[in-house]
């Protein structure tokens, strides 16, 4: 699957930013939660080895994530991943974030896309399932570049999760317990490279601009009001003020000004 080589090629683009760093550095805290450098690559590494957990045996990735989420309520999350993650921290956790990474990603180049995988909630395709690894690695990754003051240089890779926040228009309001507005808004981009990325039927409600400022928003990095998105009509309005395309509970965008590229160090 080429959205194996994308997730492979998202993680070594973080990797390359922080592979310099010391191990206080990931002490680091971020604009995202307060999370440190620390407690995003646990996060993603826990994930990374959980989803191949589902590639071995069903069962038995249901019964880690009920230990897990035992483990989340008698503590707190950033906490039972820590452990999740064998305690690593600093250099260590990166290298076996990174190494586990590329496990994942060779894994995943094998399967059929359309491989039924058990997740926390619905079952996924194998394509669906990897590219949700992808998003969350550019996603959480997004913080650690905005601290380091570092702008990422996005490629058209991207599209994997354009895609994924086009699809997750109706979880957007599902998750919230609400009904989403029809028609589905049409949506118009400028991928990294100039190309042009469409999805859906053109018509009143419309929301166009950048690809990396729409990935920003579905993946809750940058409030709309940061960014030249165009949104028109009612529907794509009320969209881009709540999108969500990631799993889990309900959860608000930044607000404006929060999550924002920091200026560099002298």
């Amino acid at each position: 699957m080429r959205q194996a080589q994308d997730f492979k090629d998202e993680s070594a683009a973080l990797y390359n930013l922080v592979s310099d760093l010391s191990d206080d550095d990931f002490d680091t805290p971020t604009a995202f939660k307060t999370w440190t450098f620390n407690h995003i690559l646990a996060h993603l590494h826990v994930f990374n080895e959980a989803v191949c957990i589902t590639l071995d045996d069903g069962d038995e990735f249901k019964a880690w994530y009920k230990n897990f989420a035992k483990d989340t309520l008698a503590t707190n999350q950033r906490d039972a991943e820590k452990r999740a993650a064998g305690g690593l921290s600093g250099r260590a956790l990166c290298e076996a974030w990174r190494a586990g990474a590329e496990n994942t990603a060779d894994r995943f180049a094998q399967l059929d896309p359309k491989l039924r995988l058990p997740w926390v909630g619905p079952s996924m395709s194998a394509r669906s399932s990897i590219t949700a690894r992808q998003m969350e690695t550019w996603a959480h990754g997004q913080a650690i570049f905005d601290e380091m003051g570092v702008v990422r240089e996005d490629t058209d890779r991207l599209k994997n999760i354009a895609v994924l926040g086009v699809n997750t228009y109706g979880w957007t309001y599902q998750v919230r317990g609400l009904e989403a507005p029809q028609p589905t808004p049409f949506v118009w981009l400028t991928a990294p490279s100039g190309d042009i990325w469409d999805f859906g039927e053109p018509g009143d409600d419309k929301v166009a601009g950048s690809g990396v400022e729409f990935c920003q928003v579905v993946t809750q990095t940058r409030n709309i009001a940061d960014t030249r998105l165009e949104t028109t009509g009612p529907n794509s309005k009320a969209w881009m003020e709540i999108a969500q395309c990631f799993a889990g509970g309900e959860e608000p965008p930044p607000t404006p000004g929060h999550r924002k590229l920091r200026a560099p160090s002298a």
